[in-house]
């Protein structure tokens, strides 16, 4: 099976027979679209030609015939199947088609990644499947596998699953993971008041360590942490007896620990993150650094074992040393506590590139923050940004200035959200500002923004925009300096998607990305016929679609009622035909001609539409001269076909009167001359 071909017959065949053949196509196990688009058709008279595809069901549908067929013309089967039919004359003329034929596979859309969990796609296409696992601490609710079906609009085979914290539970053998704070609930039953208990058993003779990644609780929550599952464990930790919170976390007398959790209010806003790690008496536990990484010098964490940590690009180390060190054989632990990796707000930034995120990233940034970063590079280069996301507040600001801080100049104020974007200076300074709302309850807060940023080479010009193809390019100046502007168009028969007009701007990067040229494949909308209405098969009028008009009671239609959008090959699409029109019936009637003497007419009406025929007849006696029946002929005024019969007596009818009175005048000569001889025989008797 090949995805892209031509077929034609040609009229060079010698065949004296009929010639019949049937092409099938079908894609087995992959739903595909097949179309085929009418190359060129000339069939001689009787020939027949014709399209066929099939529903859903498998009933047989034709989708074009010999009759409808032009050049250009797309058809498009429903399904993935779809059949040529043909069929010649017995003495063997044969005329000329060719169809060209091509597979189009349909897909499954690309799943959504649901919040707090990951989505890996095998295959788009039927079959393929898509698997859903969540982020630690989090439950998956429904299927983790959906699979890609085959139809004739292939969809997945379940809804995508949801990741949630649940509200309580008992984790036996625990080496490492997540406690988290519930999922708020929605619905119209949903109960906010919630107390959630859960229970960590580590393996025999180790100990648990909980590290405390988020605390934020309301007034009314409350968080508790037991060393042990029976009622009378050692508190570890209780936010309701207030004191400082133990960021470094606690460590298990033994192998058990349980967490309770109280809340009136559960929203996104508050909880808390505990990571929890097993480790084994006589070792310090694995450290753990979010948004950050580090080295050992023993992996199983022993007396000695130094550890260094390091932070991802846009964070720096914090409320900790970058080294820490596991002392103490009696009962090990790490001589300090393990640093923390956030996003700065602001700073200076000297580098030949780097990362800028928003305050607290990946975490919502906070209220009311004014940050600042000042980046230079070298004297002889400039700054390229790239914002790869930005999506703040509607109440937030983020304001990009190019200079320093005595010849400043903003290059762009963002509120809100915004797609990619890439922005450069004109000096080796550039400075980045955000300002988030201190209250922060109108518009709610955004997920932030990623900007990356290095150094270029300065120079005084715009880079050069490449050639579009199908199209042309024109400048307003040789040198592609500051305020030179690049006008793009496209060849007969395509359109321009994108910016017609480009300019290059101050920091000598250009006001939008060179757009391209598009074949134009749907021709333009050729309106409305007054006094009619009309069906599409497309409402893009693409190439293959037809309009059908039809006319309001009491109009009738002059021209064809079908138009159909074909492709050229050079040139834009067009409509086969003019638009019809629709005329008062009255207008181009033709009126009664009036009966003729001794006649009359058959359905006699006043007014007779062009097409419609008028029948006459004579009475008996009479024979019709002319035509029976005339028909009414469209014109400007519409005619009859021929002029009004005339009704004439029937000759032979005349004739055998005569001949009739003839006889009875020789019987009453003949009665006369023998009646009296009669009467005088009989006395004689």
């Amino acid at each position: 099976f090949v995805s892209e071909k031509d077929l034609s017959t040609s009229s060079t065949s010698t065949v004296t027979t009929v010639t019949l053949f049937h092409f099938g196509f079908f894609y087995d196990r992959i739903c595909v679209l097949l179309c085929v688009q009418v190359k060129s058709v000339n069939l001689s008279e009787g020939e027949q030609l014709s399209i066929r595809g099939a529903d859903e069901r498998g009933a047989l549908l034709v989708l074009a015939n010999h009759t409808l067929l032009v050049e250009g013309q797309v058809i498009r089967s429903p399904t993935n199947t779809l059949s040529v039919y043909y069929r010649s004359m017995p003495d063997g003329s044969m005329g000329i088609f060719q169809l060209h034929y091509q597979i189009f596979r349909l897909s499954c859309s690309l799943p959504k990644r649901p919040h707090y969990g990951e989505v890996s796609v095998l295959d788009l296409l039927p079959g393929g499947t898509a698997r859903f696992h969540c982020h630690m601490g989090y439950h998956l609710e429904g299927e983790t596998q959906l699979t890609c079906l085959n139809a004739s609009l292939p969809v997945w085979s379940g809804k995508v699953p949801t990741c949630r914290a649940l509200c309580g539970g008992t984790v036996k053998n625990a080496t490492v993971g997540r406690v988290l704070s519930p999922s708020p609930h929605h619905g119209p039953n949903a109960t906010q008041d919630r107390s959630c208990s859960w229970s960590l058993e580590a393996p025999k003779d180790q100990r648990l360590h909980l590290h405390l990644e988020r605390l934020a609780l309301d007034r009314t929550d409350r968080l508790v942490l037991w060393s042990g599952l029976d009622a009378g464990s050692v508190v570890l930790f209780d936010s309701g007896r207030g004191g400082q919170i133990p960021f470094e976390g606690v460590i298990s007398e033994g192998p058990a620990v349980r967490i309770q959790f109280i809340t009136d209010q559960p929203n996104h806003n508050t909880g808390f993150n505990i990571r929890y790690e097993a480790f084994e008496r006589g070792h310090c536990y694995e450290p753990y650094l979010q948004n950050g990484n580090f080295t050992t010098s023993d992996p199983l964490y022993g007396v000695g074992a130094v550890v260094q940590f390091t932070c991802d690009p846009g964070h720096a180390l914090e409320q900790g040393p970058p080294v820490i060190e596991c002392i103490s054989a009696r009962d090990p632990y790490w001589n300090d506590t393990e640093p923390l990796c956030k996003a700065q707000c602001g700073g200076d930034l000297t580098g030949p590139g780097g990362v800028i995120l928003s305050p607290n990233w990946p975490e919502w940034y906070g209220e009311g923050e004014d940050c600042s970063w000042r980046i230079h590079v070298g004297e002889d280069k400039r700054v390229l940004l790239d914002v790869q996301l930005l999506n703040i507040s509607d109440s937030d600001m983020l304001t990009i200035t190019d200079g320093d801080e005595v010849t400043t100049r903003i290059l762009g104020r963002y509120v809100g959200g915004s797609s990619p974007f890439k922005l450069s200076s004109t000096t080796p300074d550039l400075t980045v500002t955000f300002h988030s709302d201190p209250a922060g309850l109108v518009f709610g807060k955004g997920e932030g923004f990623i900007i990356n940023y290095m150094e270029v080479s300065r120079n005084d010009s715009c880079p050069d925009l490449p050639e579009i193809q199908n199209g042309w390019k024109t400048t307003s100046h040789i040198a592609l300096v500051r305020g030179a502007r690049i006008t793009y168009q496209c060849d007969p028969g395509y359109d321009l998607v994108g910016r017609e007009t480009l300019t290059c701007q101050l920091d000598l990067s250009w006001s939008s990305q060179p757009p391209f040229c598009e074949k134009i494949m749907y021709c333009s909308d050729p309106g409305h016929v007054e006094h009619s209405t009309r069906s599409l098969s497309d409402p893009k009028l693409l190439v293959g679609t037809t309009i059908q008009y039809s006319c309001n009671p009491g109009f009738i239609l002059q021209g064809g009622a079908t138009i159909t959008c074909y492709g050229r090959e050079p040139g834009t699409p067009v409509w086969t035909s003019r638009l019809p029109h629709c005329v008062s019936e009255e207008s181009v009637s033709c009126e009664n001609p009036g009966i003729p003497n001794n006649g009359y007419q058959i359905l006699s009406k006043r007014l007779y539409l062009p097409g419609e025929s008028l029948t006459f007849v004579c009475y008996q006696g009479y024979e019709l001269i002319g035509e029976v029946a005339i028909k009414c002929i469209l014109g400007n005024p519409s005619f009859w076909s021929g002029p009004l019969p005339l009704c004439r007596v029937i000759k032979f009818l005349c004739v055998s009167r005569k001949l009739q009175t003839l006889k009875h005048s020789i019987k009453n000569i003949y009665t006369t001359s023998f009646l009296p001889l009669l009467c005088l025989i009989l006395p004689n008797r």
